[in-house]
């Protein structure tokens, strides 16, 4: 690895350049779009450089404008962009959404992404000493449904093997992606082997039960003992981590809780890769299983006040103030837009 300075959490997968429209409405009747940019793994990546670690996102992207756009973005939070390859054949990804929640049915997603760059990422072209050059490699689920060669590039990094960084995965089932992959329906098994693989696991309650009909944490948990530390989301209701020590085998879990904040949502997109961003960053600086919870909740709410998938984070200080609250405080907090700006006692309820 000489001459690559060693990062904190490299970030490998497809973002994309992104529409927001500028109106509530059908993508029929939508007359102006805002640009901005999105994909799961560089949204980690900018939230953790935003958060003061280094961080290197790892990808492909064409030689053309979108492309120049999406690089130079993602280096404006802080993050190495300088082992994005550029592809002279293939374009960069591009989607267009509409304004209204994603559970709802009047939302709206057209993805052009089929043939990106990014797709084209393998095994025989990413280099291991970018992919292994930091503590942690942070990869997702949604990768893997990209392409054949995605695929297999997926499969090759969460095979264990000596020296190779943390790996953190988060499941982020897609099902509309694997139906246009090779893999098909069996996008559930692959998603639970590459789990199986990775030492941290993120993975929502929902989408579990949805690809693998498991309903409640402890039998994701007893699906998926391989990695040291599985963390299920709950949506509204919090997230709860299992967890041990390295090495240690089957020795009991330390099984933890944290209730969700309550949040003034304004775009529910991104919060889960907020979410990861913040658990990933407290995991770094060595802080207990709850503070790790609580700063996923906290990443994830300064998401959720935003339109697009980017919320800036608060100041360290502030959120590890906000982390060491008691029970009852920590229920009280109630953020809204520009939370992440106001002072503790302006974000506290009475």
């Amino acid at each position: 690895m000489t001459g690559t300075v060693h990062a904190d959490v490299v970030c490998l997968g497809e973002s994309m350049v992104t529409f927001l429209p500028t109106r509530p409405g059908p993508l029929a009747d939508v007359p102006a779009f805002d640009r901005t940019i999105g994909g799961a793994e560089s949204n980690v990546a900018c939230a953790l450089a935003a958060a003061g670690h280094r961080v290197r996102w790892v990808s492909r992207v064409g030689a053309d404008g979108f492309g120049d756009h999406l690089v130079d973005a993602v280096a404006s939070y802080g993050v190495d962009t300088s082992r994005v390859r550029r592809d002279p054949d293939r374009p960069t990804g591009i989607y267009f959404r509409t304004a209204t929640d994603r559970a709802t049915d009047a939302h709206e997603v057209v993805y052009y992404r089929a043939g990106s760059a990014a797709s084209a990422m393998s095994p025989r072209n990413m280099a291991p000493e970018d992919l292994w050059s930091g503590s942690v490699l942070h990869l997702s689920g949604i990768t893997a449904a990209l392409s054949d060669d995605c695929l297999a590039l997926m499969r090759e990094l969460t095979t264990r093997a000596p020296g190779r960084p943390l790996v953190s995965f988060d499941v982020n089932h897609r099902p509309g992606l694997w139906r246009n992959c090779s893999a098909g329906s069996s996008g559930a098994r692959v998603l639970l082997d590459l789990a199986r693989g990775a030492d941290l696991v993120f993975v929502g309650e929902d989408e579990a039960a949805e690809a693998w009909d498991l309903h409640d944490a402890q039998a994701i948990r007893a699906a998926l003992p391989e990695p040291v530390t599985l963390v299920v989301k709950h949506g509204a209701a919090g997230a709860t981590v299992y967890t041990r020590e390295p090495g240690t085998g089957k020795a009991p879990d330390l099984v933890v809780s944290v209730p969700s904040l309550r949040v003034d949502v304004v775009a529910h997109v991104g919060a889960g890769d907020a979410f990861a961003a913040g658990f990933l960053s407290a995991t770094l600086r060595g802080l207990p299983p709850v503070a790790r919870l609580r700063h996923g909740h906290l990443m994830a709410a300064a998401a959720l006040t935003v339109p697009g998938d980017l919320g800036a984070p608060p100041p360290r200080a502030y959120a590890d103030r906000l982390a060491g609250l008691d029970d009852g405080a920590w229920g009280r907090l109630r953020l809204g837009p520009g939370w992440t700006e106001a002072t503790e006692q302006e974000v506290r309820t009475p």
